[in-house]
């Protein structure tokens, strides 16, 4: 009993932690945190207070409205903390890899399936709505990827659907912080044994990192790859 103890008091100060730390990275991109949280907070709470006055119950209300302040207030930063995340994480290089890493269970992912030299990539993500192909990169330059790569799962897997999407703020792109809501928004047309066959079968074939023949020792100065890029054999 008393290890359990001992445990939860040595976890508290962690989440405590990885609170305060969470809540600086918000600050930094959205000022106005600590003033909406106070509101929130405030406004919940009065409102039912006010209510148990007017029924006559205000310590009842009062605990129900303190209760639902703390539960507000959480929802309300974990929201904004997560858009101060993507808005930081927009931009960058493997940041929908990031986005897919986290989209939940169901879902099996796979980084850099594809790749040209300019670093635009594509990503792999199998579930139950199909195969997605998820390209970040310039937007001229990834649809020849896209292409590319889906033509290459019709003819593995025909008879699974393939969808394109491509991160960005353009028009017919994914905003970043949509990502993961656009895909769970996918029909499903597949059972879990056939999300499983797909799987088994796309992994036979490996991926970029795992096809891409890696020179045994240092890589000597001022080697370059070829134009064409590597190619697994």
């Amino acid at each position: 009993m008393a290890r359990k103890e001992t445990a939860a008091d040595a976890a508290n100060p962690g989440r405590l932690k990885q609170i305060a730390l969470t809540y600086k990275m918000t600050r930094r991109a959205d000022k106005k945190i600590g003033l909406v949280l106070a509101a929130v907070g405030i406004v919940t709470f009065g409102v039912f207070l006010a209510i148990g006055f007017l029924i006559g119950h205000p310590i009842y209300l009062g605990i129900l409205g303190f209760l639902l302040a703390f539960l507000a207030t959480a929802i309300v930063f974990g929201r904004r903390a997560e858009r101060a995340a993507f808005g930081q994480m927009e931009g960058q290089p493997g940041a929908a890899a990031a986005v897919l890493d986290n989209i939940g269970r169901g879902w099996t992912t796979t980084p850099a399936v594809a790749m040209n030299r300019n670093q635009d990539v594509v990503h792999r993500a199998v579930g139950k709505a199909g195969i997605v192909l998820v390209a970040e990169g310039n937007p001229n330059r990834v649809k020849n990827l896209l292409a590319a790569e889906k033509k290459r799962m019709n003819r593995i897997v025909a008879d699974v659907p393939v969808h394109d999407l491509i991160v960005g703020t353009g028009e017919g792109q994914v905003e970043l912080k949509k990502l993961r809501t656009t895909m769970l928004k996918l029909p499903r047309v597949l059972t879990g044994p056939q999300v499983t066959a797909t799987n088994d079968r796309l992994r036979a074939l490996g991926d970029l990192m795992s096809n891409m023949p890696l020179p045994k020792g240092p890589m000597p100065k001022g080697m370059k790859l070829p134009k064409g890029g590597p190619r697994g054999r």
